[in-house]
């Protein structure tokens, strides 16, 4: 039997915010949230190897995004 808190439900582990933008995969749907409201939500079409940088595509007025690490935006998987 595994103690309280040590699972983590799969619901909870896919919603996490991706730390190291690096780890996406191109093709991957993600949400872009900033100051906890979604921003933008698309398909992953470029990463930098650094992981600092990402270009999304969304269904929205504006096809192509760039999201930047250094705008203090958060990354889930969605």
């Amino acid at each position: 039997m595994k103690a309280r808190g040590a699972v983590v439900s799969r619901r909870g582990a896919y919603q996490a915010p991706v730390e190291n933008w690096a780890e996406l995969a191109v093709g991957e749907v993600v949400e872009v949230l900033r100051h906890a409201q979604v921003v933008s939500r698309g398909t992953v079409e470029e990463v930098s190897l650094s992981g600092n940088v990402m270009w999304i595509h969304s269904d929205g007025p504006h096809d192509r995004q760039l999201c930047l690490k250094s705008d203090g935006v958060i990354v889930r998987r969605g």
